[in-house]
């Protein structure tokens, strides 16, 4: 078992639960899943680009993605409906909290001038949404081979209902939010 999953489930979960006043440990904040995706317009035109872009997901991710169609046509953009556009990982259990490790831990102190994330970034409902400029932060990417610079999307989906609630929650794990100062 990932080692932030034993900590949320012998440490953290009862803290929370105190600090937020819940009266049922059902009602403390958890990760419920991440989704990893990528827009991919290009792929229009590049079917290789599409390729490139589930290649790198199944090296950041560890899983095989799907690929994701053009609901509606958009004429300035040369998009049809059902045209391949872009990939998406959802990642739960095991997968998902190795990924958040990986992520907290060494994919965002290698951003280049990276300042902290912003904690105006939850939803409402207390989901946290990532942009990540540059593929090539993570771990497990060769800058040597990388042809084009991918974005992610990462949107860390996560039960309480709360924003802050949910930031609580990512607080506990030293999620790196900027500082009032900033």
């Amino acid at each position: 078992m990932n080692r932030l999953r034993e900590a949320y489930k012998n440490k953290y979960r009862d803290e929370l639960k105190k600090e937020l006043g819940l009266k049922s440990t059902m009602a403390v904040p958890n990760l419920e899943r991440i989704v990893v995706n990528s827009g991919v317009g290009e792929a229009v035109d590049n079917k290789q680009a599409l390729e490139d872009v589930i290649e790198i997901m199944t090296l950041i991710t560890g899983q095989k993605p799907v690929v994701t169609s053009a609901k509606k046509a958009v004429s300035s953009f040369k998009i049809r409906e059902g045209n391949e556009i872009g990939v998406k990982v959802t990642l739960r259990g095991d997968r998902m909290w190795d990924f958040f490790d990986k992520l907290v831990n060494i994919t965002l102190p290698r951003v280049k001038d990276f300042h902290g994330l912003s904690p105006k970034s939850f939803d409402g409902s207390g989901n946290y949404s990532i942009g990540i400029e540059d593929h090539v932060v993570f771990p497990e990417i060769d800058p040597n081979k990388v042809q084009k610079l991918r974005s992610l999307q990462i949107p860390l989906v996560i039960s309480g209902n709360s924003d802050d609630n949910s930031k609580a929650f990512l607080d506990k794990f030293g999620f790196p939010f900027k500082k009032d100062g900033n």
